[in-house]
């Protein structure tokens, strides 16, 4: 039975939203995501509070979380040095999570960086994770291709992943950043990197249209991909990535399909049932 890493994305989910959710709420959500059996919890992020003001309280968060019970690693994103160094610091949090554009205009509007830049900060990301025994997961923003008008072609993604290996990067996950992908992209991708750089764990954060995350998901995961992100119910997207978003790929439909191919996704369908409630109970107060 093939095993499924699932990593869901409540910082994703939460991080558009205007209005602050007090972070109570943000404590009780994430506390019934971690009964559920996720591989990882993308819980929040260590960036300037200017840029995402819903995470400013990303540590005040980890602080009231009760991680006794759970095996759910945490996972924290961070954009530049100083998030990284702050985020290593609590021995809770598992991974540090860096994006990673392809595109030179995606970087500077998301991180304020050209991709130069961005090389050299992930270099020192991997170092801070390293002396703090943390792992990197890097994010390949525009993975599957851009808006932007920025050179893109899967050469492109390969010479990417290339340099990224050689710079010590073991966690890989393409991201489909504003959900412009297409199956026959995916599938291009996973089936054509996974075999050439088996040391790196490939993963797949997709946005989609709710008509499409089938196609999507069937590509990712016949072309081998196993770790998938996504968020309950589809909430949230990249803020950044243009004006009409396309939300995240909806964790119960990842479910359904990885039934469908008696996949172990190793969800509590109980406790998965209640952070669904949680989820709506949160998201149609605050979006």
């Amino acid at each position: 039975m093939d095993k499924i890493k699932l990593i869901e994305c409540p910082r994703d989910a939460m991080q558009g939203i205007k209005t602050f959710i007090p972070t109570e709420k943000k404590v009780q959500y994430i506390q019934s995501l971690l009964r559920c059996g996720f591989d990882t919890i993308d819980f929040g992020s260590f960036v300037s509070p200017k840029a995402i003001p819903q995470m400013a309280d990303t540590a005040k968060v980890l602080s009231k979380l009760d991680l006794s019970t759970t095996k759910s690693k945490l996972l924290a994103i961070v954009a530049n040095t100083r998030g990284a160094q702050d985020a290593s610091v609590h021995p809770e949090i598992d991974y540090l999570g860096y994006p990673f554009s392809i595109s030179e205009n995606f970087q500077m509007r998301n991180t304020h960086k050209t991709i130069a830049e961005s090389v050299e900060i992930l270099s020192e990301i991997l170092e801070i994770a390293e002396r703090a025994n943390k792992k990197v997961v890097a994010y390949l923003s525009m993975g599957f291709g851009n808006p932007y008008g920025d050179p893109w072609d899967v050469e492109i993604v390969g010479e990417w992943t290339e340099k990224l290996s050689a710079m010590g990067v073991k966690i890989l996950s393409l991201s489909d950043t504003i959900g412009t992908s297409a199956p026959d992209i995916i599938e291009y991708l996973f089936s054509n990197l996974i075999p050439k750089y088996p040391e790196i764990e490939f993963g797949a954060h997709l946005h989609t249209t709710p008509a499409k995350w089938h196609e999507k998901m069937d590509a990712a995961y016949k072309a081998g991909c196993r770790r998938f992100d996504g968020a309950i119910q589809g909430f949230g997207g990249c803020p950044m990535a243009k004006d009409e978003l396309t939300g995240n790929m909806p964790s119960e439909k990842m479910l359904s399909y990885f039934n469908s191919k008696k996949a172990d996704s190793n969800i509590k369908m109980t406790s998965f049932e209640s952070a669904f409630n949680e989820a709506s109970k949160i998201f149609n107060v605050y979006h």
